[in-house]
């Protein structure tokens, strides 16, 4: 038979009544002759609310320790879908990131998948059950429980849809797929009815509510993606391969992110491989980063800056500061009240018009910009976060994006 994967997340499962419905919406689902296998997110806030009870024990909590901690979210949100489906008369079985054969790197926190072992998952579908998959969690070689960042389970779901060899990958959420800007922002935002791998990769690596990883796993393995709401029967929007010529050249849509941070490490030495020992040791840090800029060096000197997560501006920084000092730099600053916005549609590199429509249409909404940075298909300014919300708003207008 098939095999369809669904993703739940943490508003789909935020209390009983909420898994009883997710429970409803699988039978339904399994009873057109499909397999079903399912991730869940933690309920809720609960992966937040563990983290802020980890914070009141521990000053700094260690992160193999946290990530241990975070795991459980999930396990609690799997074993109450898995109890709810029996209750139906559908029987399942909720099953662990390490019991579902999900192999991760050691990196606590952000581990990426290394390889899907599912032959246990493949043998609860024989036997006629709904395999209940913990998202967001695996283990690596040692056994040591990791997590897979933000948005994680989403990542989840993609691979073991293409481990698999599923049909396609459902992610159900609070919303009916994906817009042309944030609905809570842009009331007149249009749902779009698919996307290319590629646009959705860039409007979710600059805010748009997906994890990037599970696009490009998507697209890896030409997984189609649906995203649906779990509370109404309206079609998403299908992210797949190919996406309708007529929609090319033209803005798709505009994301934003406030979880921005700007470190800037004033007069810089310039001299061969400074860069690359500031950046190299970010990486070791495990700290990944986004836009870059240095300006032009004026009498040796020149400023060096770059976004992280604000959520990393602290690790970025312990990094950063010895470096500076150690090379000759002048001081170190940060700005962690920050966002970024970025326009993206297919062609938009070849096609005169973007950058100048965009730039201009900041400027009459009073929006000062920080940095710039592009790709083939984006253009991202970085913003004060007190004004993204305009920018996001006059961004959306001058595109005219509320039109088909």
């Amino acid at each position: 038979m098939p095999i369809i994967v669904q993703k739940y997340g943490g508003s789909s499962l935020a209390d009983a009544e909420k898994v009883r419905g997710v429970a409803r919406r699988i039978i339904a689902a399994k009873a057109k002759g499909d397999d079903i296998v399912v991730v869940c997110s933690a309920m809720g806030d609960s992966t937040d609310d563990l983290l802020a009870l980890s914070r009141q024990v521990a000053t700094t909590p260690v992160e193999r320790e946290v990530d241990l901690l975070l795991s459980t979210g999930e396990m609690v949100s799997c074993a109450l879908l898995a109890m709810a489906l029996n209750d139906m008369d559908c029987t399942a079985v909720s099953l662990t990131g390490l019991q579902a054969g999900i192999q991760t790197e050691s990196l606590h926190g952000k581990a990426r998948i290394a390889d899907v072992a599912p032959e246990r998952i493949e043998a609860e579908l024989e036997a006629g059950k709904v395999a209940v998959v913990c998202g967001f969690q695996g283990v690596t070689k040692a056994q040591e429980v990791t997590t897979l960042g933000r948005g994680g389970s989403d990542t989840t779901a993609v691979a073991l849809a293409a481990a698999l060899k599923a049909e396609r990958c459902e992610i159900y959420t609070d919303v009916e797929g994906i817009y042309t800007a944030d609905p809570r922002i842009v009331p007149e935002a249009r749902k779009l009815s698919e996307i290319g791998y590629e646009e959705m990769l860039e409007l979710a690596s600059s805010g748009a509510k997906m994890q990037p990883r599970s696009i490009e796993l998507g697209e890896l393995y030409d997984i189609p993606i649906l995203v649906a709401s779990t509370f109404s029967d309206a079609p998403g929007t299908l992210i797949h391969r190919e996406v309708a010529m007529e929609v090319r050249n033209r803005v798709r849509g505009v994301a934003s992110d406030t979880n921005v941070a700007k470190v800037t490490v004033l007069a810089v030495p310039d001299k061969p491989g400074i860069a690359a020992t500031f950046f190299e040791q970010l990486t070791d840090a495990a700290v990944s980063v986004d836009t870059i800029v240095q300006n032009t060096s004026v009498e040796k000197l020149s400023d060096l800056s770059f976004t992280v997560d604000r959520t990393e501006i602290a690790k970025a920084l312990a990094v950063v500061e010895p470096i500076a000092a150690k090379v000759g730099a002048g001081s170190v600053t940060h700005d962690a009240a920050l966002a970024k916005v970025s326009v993206v549609g297919t062609g938009m590199q070849n096609s005169p018009g973007y950058a100048s429509t965009m730039f201009r249409s900041l400027a009459d909404a009073g929006v000062n910009i920080e940095m710039i940075s592009t790709s083939e298909i984006r253009i991202t300014c970085i913003v004060s976060e007190s004004q993204c919300a305009d920018a996001v708003r006059a961004l959306h207008k001058a595109f005219e994006l509320d039109q088909d």
